[in-house]
């Protein structure tokens, strides 16, 4: 079963709708207890650092996601400030991430972009994936939506999964054994979100 973090942001039902449809068994996980029966679990997320780490620090689940995740193993994929919060800490905030993946958060340069309107990065955007296999399986030229002014940059580059241009490259997915990212959001990214999300509940 896949369980969904339900903490009070991210697109929870864009991703149950998606498991209905590939008759992989999902749900919201509102509560500890519920986290026990989840075999892999996506962290979503919106809106700024601090306030989606208040949120989960606030939902009673945090404790029992660290046991899942760094006791049990338990394969966790990270959606936009959901990718964000798997760090060890983001310039846009003061609170500390989770610190699965040893890596920081930062704002893009500003003063490299030469458009006008250049934050947040919104909209379709190409990720060149660095291997074929795991999320990223069973897909040629993959495209998804992104929205987002801060990006995810880990201290050992052999985690970046795929890569994106948004006028310099960054790491538009990561991975660190069982625990992977996803600066996109894959729940509104058409056929490649849902085969993305497809391969993570195979993984």
């Amino acid at each position: 079963m896949i369980g969904v973090v339900d903490y009070g942001l991210g697109n929870i039902q864009a991703f149950l709708n998606i498991y209905k449809s590939l008759n992989i068994p999902a749900m919201a996980i509102r509560t500890a207890g519920e986290l026990a029966d989840a075999k892999r679990i996506i962290l979503p997320g919106v809106g700024s650092f601090d306030w989606a780490m208040e949120r989960l620090n606030a939902s009673g689940m945090r404790d029992a996601l660290d046991e899942l995740v760094l006791g049990k193993k338990r394969p966790v994929l990270g959606v936009c400030v959901g990718m964000q919060m798997l760090a060890r800490r983001s310039e846009e905030g003061r609170l500390p991430g989770l610190g699965w993946i040893p890596a920081e958060v930062r704002r893009f340069d500003e003063n490299g972009f030469t458009q006008k309107t250049h934050l947040p990065h919104m909209g379709w955007n190409d990720a060149a994936p660095r291997a074929i296999d795991s999320l990223f399986c069973s897909m040629e030229e993959p495209r998804f939506y992104f929205l987002h002014s801060y990006y995810f940059l880990p201290d050992n580059s052999e985690q970046i999964l795929a890569t994106t241009d948004y006028n310099g490259v960054f790491a538009s997915s990561v991975r660190a054994g069982h625990v992977f990212g996803t600066q996109f959001h894959p729940e509104k990214s058409h056929h490649w979100g849902i085969q993305l999300l497809k391969n993570f509940a195979e993984i």
